[in-house]
């Protein structure tokens, strides 16, 4: 296992494919992270049609991009989990609403396979937020929700990587309990790995991730399935680690070149041989918990990382998907812990006028 960090710095990258990643509870005194001017590769675009939204699910079918579930500002001054989905048309740059979740929650695993949108599961409640076992598809042609078979009992989790291959969606860690309350809130992190056949409906155990991980970053890249940064029972607990798991075989997680900056609750999206991180909660400077800007990028090929300019607005608690080489990353939150905004941003890879 390898525990060097190769960097390159600069911006050119390349473009290409897709998919998608997400944070809690105060530890240490927070306060609002400076925003740096937007940089390099960077546009922001129309805000969240029905507002701000954190800890939701993020992924794209064909040139649209779903916001999934998550949680809201209430009228009480808290925040209340929704199953509302926004959807943006990147063609035309414009939100509507799709039909919501039959079950809201928040931090849900979502994916997309054969332009139909997946969501396995996720964190629902009060207090405290307990894992749900629920699982649904919506096709988008008809704009209707249909119950799929559960997450096998003791396995159900939000906050996982996610990945998909030949028709399956991989899930890799995540969290069962996620208490919001303050210093010292169970997190309960997990390291179990399950993959879903979209066409038989059958779930199946692969191995478990090397340590438990959950607000991570998670892409599929050829045949394998990375898991990237992340953290372990706790929002300052971040950790810099690279996964990777041949999905061919699906016998042995292997290590690759560490992060340049640990983060956990960060979004995670790939274009193609590469993978790009935003964002992320855990960043302490003099005491302050902050919000991190950072914009890196790992090459998959040559197993080595890249710095690109930050966040205009850093967030953590949101997630990333790209569309026809456009990486958007709506909505999460610009404090630690729970600070919905509606802010849609978008980075393009290679170039800074599009």
């Amino acid at each position: 296992m390898k525990r060097r960090t190769a960097l390159l710095s600069g911006a050119a990258l390349a473009t290409a494919l897709t998919l998608p990643s997400h944070a809690h509870a105060h530890t240490a005194p927070s306060g609002p992270a400076p925003a740096p001017p937007r940089g390099r590769g960077w546009r922001t675009l129309a805000p969240i049609g029905s507002g701000p939204r954190q800890e939701h699910g993020v992924a794209a079918v064909g040139d649209k991009v779903y916001v999934i579930g998550g949680i809201v500002p209430d009228p009480a001054g808290g925040f209340a989990t929704t199953g509302r989905v926004d959807v943006y048309d990147t063609r035309r740059g414009t939100w509507s609403q799709a039909a919501p979740l039959p079950v809201a929650m928040n931090h849900p695993n979502a994916a997309v396979v054969d332009g139909r949108l997946h969501v396995l599961g996720g964190l629902s409640g009060g207090v405290s937020w307990q894992a749900l076992r629920d699982c649904f598809v919506l096709d988008p042609r008809t704009d209707r929700w249909e119950r799929l078979p559960p997450m096998p009992a003791g396995t159900e989790r939000g906050s996982a990587a996610m990945g998909v291959y030949r028709g399956r969606i991989h899930l890799a860690g995540g969290m069962r309990v996620l208490e919001p309350t303050g210093p010292g809130g169970l997190q309960d992190t997990v390291g179990e790995v399950s993959s879903y056949d979209t066409a038989t409906g059958r779930w199946e155990t692969l191995p478990d991730l090397p340590q438990p991980r959950d607000h991570v970053g998670g892409a599929v890249v050829g045949t394998v399935l990375y898991v990237v940064g992340g953290r372990d029972r706790g929002q300052l607990n971040v950790r810099d680690t690279v996964y990777a798991l041949d999905l061919r075989h699906r016998r042995r997680w292997s290590e690759r070149t560490p992060m340049p900056t640990a983060r956990g609750g960060l979004a995670a999206a790939a274009v193609g041989r590469w993978i790009h991180t935003f964002g992320g909660e855990g960043n302490v400077v003099d005491g302050v918990h902050t919000v991190f800007p950072e914009t890196e990028a790992y090459d998959t090929f040559r197993d080595r990382w890249r710095r690109l300019d930050p966040m205009p607005v850093p967030r953590h608690g949101t997630a990333a998907v790209a569309v026809r080489g456009t990486i958007h990353i709506p909505g999460g939150g610009t404090t630690p812990g729970a600070g919905p905004v509606d802010v849609h941003d978008a980075y393009r890879p290679g170039g800074p006028d599009w």
